[in-house]
């Protein structure tokens, strides 16, 4: 009984996650988080753009919660707005973003979006990127491009908890086009990091000598006394060649 009622639970959550990413799809939505306390269940919703989710005077808020105790049975939902603080590193916002400059603009540009995008995923202080979109992009036939940047990882404890991922579906009138986005963010410490500590360089006294020693001024001494011997210049070969010469004469 206990396990029906905990997968239950979490089938409810499911749900809710997918019925508010539906209805605030076109409104910087990017993830839903919700959390049981004493008064009932808190429902957070991470957004890039808190005034479009609210509505005017409320108004999207107030619908949100009818919905979610006549569908879902909340007894009292708590709705929170919570703001990204970096859109740049959130897979969900990045993703919409992309697809809502497809169904703007079309797919001709594909290859700019996606470089440029993972350019600024980058400077904003990411490890590592990557973006997938998948397709008639921009031909006849269906084919996956792939962008990626920075030190990502693809399997292992950090790929399944601390990758960041994003599916977003976008509408084209060519027909669906799905785009993917992973992002490892920098506040992730990886195992595999190699910190080198720079130590402190030892101290090197130099002591001035005030009287110099009896050995150092005898060794001065014997240097300055030994005469430097001169070396005689080699005879030329010219004055060689001419005693030769006079020497087969007189034979």
């Amino acid at each position: 009984m206990i396990e029906r009622k905990f997968v239950s639970d979490k089938l409810r959550e499911f749900q809710v996650q997918e019925y508010v990413a539906a209805t605030l799809n076109k409104a910087g939505h990017s993830r839903v988080e919700i959390k049981r306390t004493p008064l009932g269940e808190k429902i957070i919703i991470y957004t890039t753009r808190p005034g479009l989710i609210v509505g005017r005077k409320g108004e999207n808020i107030k619908r949100l919660t009818i919905v979610l105790k006549k569908k879902f049975k909340m007894e009292n939902p708590q709705i929170e707005i919570g703001e990204v603080e970096n859109p740049l590193l959130d897979p969900w916002a990045v993703a919409d973003q992309i697809a809502y400059t497809f169904e703007r603009f079309g797919t001709k540009r594909f290859k700019f979006v996606g470089y440029d995008t993972l350019s600024k995923i980058l400077a904003a202080g990411a490890t590592g990127a990557e973006i997938v979109i998948s397709g008639k992009v921009p031909s006849a036939r269906a084919r996956r491009w792939r962008f990626s940047g920075g030190h990502m990882k693809k399997s292992g404890d950090i790929a399944e908890n601390y990758v960041q991922k994003a599916k977003v579906v976008s509408l084209l009138k060519t027909g669906i086009v799905g785009i993917k986005v992973s992002i490892l963010p920098p506040s992730v410490v990886l195992p595999d990091r190699i910190y080198i500590k720079e130590g402190k360089k030892p101290e090197i006294k130099v002591e001035e000598l005030k009287e110099v020693p009896k050995d150092m001024k005898e060794m001065v001494q014997e240097e300055k006394e030994e005469p430097v011997k001169e070396k005689k210049p080699a005879p030329k070969k010219e004055k060689a060649e001419k005693g030769k010469s006079t020497r087969k004469k007189e034979e």
